[in-house]
């Protein structure tokens, strides 16, 4: 499967993006999809992730702000952030397998990985 994230761009803090994360390939409907970022000069970071089910996780730093969500029949994931703060400021991709998971963590190990996107929120 391949992947091509979009939506992101300038935003002022306390502004609101979505991101989208389109598949192009079969049976999207069975990945998992997950987004993560990574800020100039840091470690890759775990985001929010979405599974086949549509059961929903996030990392503690964006819970109550981004939303995570898909629609299968345009293979599509998005990821609706709000309340945008100047560290959420990184490169955000989303990644997608078959493989159903309980937990999310920084080194998630994903099989299928998009080019990303750049997301800069100004204080």
């Amino acid at each position: 499967v391949q992947l091509q994230a979009s939506g992101g761009g300038l935003v002022q803090e306390g502004g609101s993006l979505k991101l989208s994360c389109t598949a192009s390939g079969r049976n999207f409907a069975d990945y998992g999809v997950a987004w993560f970022r990574r800020a100039p000069e840091k470690e890759r970071k775990f985001v929010s992730a979405i599974a086949y089910s549509g059961g929903t996780h996030y990392a503690d730093s964006v819970k109550g702000r981004f939303t995570i969500s898909r629609d299968n029949a345009k293979n599509t994931v998005y990821l609706q952030m709000n309340s945008l703060k100047p560290e959420d400021t990184a490169h955000y991709y989303c990644a997608a397998d078959l493989h159903l998971r309980r937990y999310y963590n920084d080194n998630t190990a994903m099989d299928y990985w998009g080019q990303g996107t750049q997301v800069t929120v100004s204080s």
